[in-house]
């Protein structure tokens, strides 16, 4: 692992991600996330290594291994201990605009709210990745919840945490089961706006699976396997949960899917934030997992915002950028309301 870090130091790539560090260095994320003591600077093991973390890394002299660097800096000085393998060389400096990179993660803009996320079914809080780089970037502060998808209390209670956390108001975004995790702890008067994407949505007191009964069944349900309990998806099912990404991408999502308890969609739902909250809507017509016609039904329901994309399931992964868009909208009402 020391050799594959080291190396990515002495070529200076700041913007490499922590997951192409972790692949050529042999180890999985989860490992390289127990050599940080800031886990939140890894931006949930998938973003570009932004911020303090990234500067620690392209300033150590090329002989140094990054652990070293990262450690360093993690204990607060600017000091990096060469490797005994060879002499220390001259650091490499942070451009103009890694300084502002710096500065946007250390210290969101000020009267931007938060942003948090939950995800669903066969994913984790990685799979806004794409979503939280361009946030960051634009000054916000960002929190992906991770789900355990044991019981919707127990998810929306992550979700209350994440809320605890975060410094400002709340824009609180769901995909797909996480739709019913905002739905619960959207109620928190922290909360000022709820974004669902591609997303379920139940009444007060139903169950997450009462309003799919009313549509036909989507594909990606004839490609589950149990195991101890828990749904997982078969590889043959990743297309019909994902098939507008990369091969690659879509192998990265089978390997990192958490499956939820089998009973979790029958579980009773208590609350229903977007019958009092602004709400936003994310369509996704060629979704094969959750169907688009519930999708738009939902949206009706709770009088949401509606912007429908020509997507997957995962159009946070597919088309990134308007996600983004519709997470911003959101973001500017609610700091204009605040004014």
């Amino acid at each position: 692992m020391v050799a594959a870090l080291d190396l990515f130091a002495a070529q200076g790539y700041e913007n490499t991600t922590v997951i192409e560090i972790a692949k050529r260095a042999g180890v999985t994320k989860s490992t390289f996330f127990r050599h940080f003591s800031d886990k939140r600077q890894v931006l949930f093991g998938q973003d570009v290594v932004a911020g303090p973390l990234a500067r620690g890394i392209a300033a150590a002299p090329p002989a140094s291994t990054a652990l070293e660097a990262c450690r360093n800096h993690n204990r607060g000085t600017s000091e990096v201990r060469p490797s005994r393998l060879a002499p220390p060389q001259a650091p490499q400096l942070a451009t103009a605009r890694d300084r502002a990179t710096i500065s946007v993660w250390r210290c969101p803009m000020p009267g931007k709210p938060s942003i948090v996320f939950a995800h669903g079914l066969w994913a984790d809080g990685s799979c806004f990745s794409k979503v939280i780089e361009l946030l960051v970037a634009d000054g916000y502060e960002v929190i992906s919840t991770q789900n355990h998808l044991n019981t919707v209390a127990d998810d929306a209670a992550a979700v209350r945490t994440s809320l605890g956390r975060a410094n400002g108001p709340v824009v609180l975004v769901g995909h797909s089961y996480g739709g019913t995790v905002i739905t619960a702890a959207g109620v928190d008067d922290r909360v000022k706006a709820l974004v669902y994407i591609c997303a379920l949505a139940p009444e007060d007191g139903d169950t997450t699976q009462a309003d799919q009964t009313k549509f036909p069944q989507t594909p990606v349900f004839q490609h589950i396997e149990v195991a101890d309990g828990r749904l997982y998806l078969r590889p043959s099912g990743i297309p019909e949960f994902a098939g507008d990404l990369p091969d690659a991408e879509q192998k990265f999502i089978w390997a990192t899917q958490m499956g939820p308890l089998a009973d979790l969609f029958t579980q009773l739902v208590p609350g229903a934030a977007w019958k009092k909250k602004p709400t936003y809507y994310i369509v996704g017509t060629e979704d094969r997992t959750v169907q688009p016609d519930l999708q738009r039904f939902l949206a009706k329901r709770m009088n949401a915002k509606v912007t429908e994309l020509a997507t997957s399931h995962v159009p946070m992964l597919s088309q990134p950028r308007r996600v983004y868009d519709v997470i911003r909208e959101a973001a500017d009402a609610v700091q204009q309301s605040a004014a």
